[in-house]
């Protein structure tokens, strides 16, 4: 089982990875799909930041996958339709 600083490790890595990619390029030129990856992000962060610090590790990672899947995606399959 991972321990929670694990967890909250690659939470920050996907986290890191979806801005680094939305900076370099304009990767999300679809307005549905960046209204996916933000409200999944927000989402994530919201529950991060309950100041009761009643969090749900299950839940941000799962948002957080979700965001990462949908900026990544989109990336791909831009370079399949180039081929």
């Amino acid at each position: 089982m991972k321990t929670k600083e694990m967890r909250l490790r690659k939470i920050q890595h996907l986290a890191h990875e979806i801005m680094d990619e939305m900076n370099s390029r304009k990767v999300l030129s679809e307005s549905d799909r960046l209204g996916l990856v933000i409200d999944n992000l927000s989402r994530a962060i919201g529950d991060l930041t309950d100041p009761f610090g009643n969090y749900s590790l299950d839940y941000i990672e799962e948002k957080m996958n979700n965001a990462h899947y949908y900026v990544f995606k989109f990336k791909n399959e831009k370079v399949r339709n180039l081929l």
